[in-house]
């Protein structure tokens, strides 16, 4: 066999210098600079925790409280889980659903795709099929506070 039967053939996108291709924009420029929340469109997800929207005012909590207060007060100084917008529920723990009777009426629905959830002294907003967190409500929180 001829040797350039070997020869082996590429092909190559070539990408233009930072700046003057729009696909490679300069440092600095374009895309999401470290730390910062990208938005897929799908409401909150990929949001970091500290800037995920709040569906809970502070005074929901006296609505939730009268519900769960004896599973509350049972919680308060005994290591829990820590739940926090933007992450997951772990498949160990058993959410309970929140009966609409608790908040219809006096707290806002959930955000689309999510449902009222309770576990371990929290009152979650989250989406039951990914349990990625929407919200969180801390009940042992009002109950350390009393």
């Amino acid at each position: 066999m001829h040797p350039w039967f070997y020869r082996a053939t590429c092909a190559c996108a070539a990408q233009g210098p930072p700046g003057q291709d729009p696909y490679n924009p300069p440092p600095g420029h374009g895309g999401v600079p470290p730390g910062q929340a990208k938005k897929h469109g799908q409401g909150e997800k990929s949001m970091p925790p500290g800037q995920a929207k709040k569906y809970f005012r502070e005074e929901d909590r006296q609505y939730f409280y009268p519900h769960y207060r004896g599973d509350a007060d049972r919680w308060r100084g005994h290591k829990r889980p820590l739940f926090v917008p933007g992450t997951y529920v772990s498949r160990d723990y058993v959410v309970k659903a929140v009966p609409r009777s608790y908040w219809v009426g006096v707290v806002a629905p959930p955000p689309s795709n999510c449902e009222y959830g309770y576990y371990g002294g929290y009152v979650v907003a989250y989406n039951p099929t990914t349990r990625m967190i929407a919200d969180v409500l801390d009940l042992v929180a009002t109950a350390t506070a009393r």
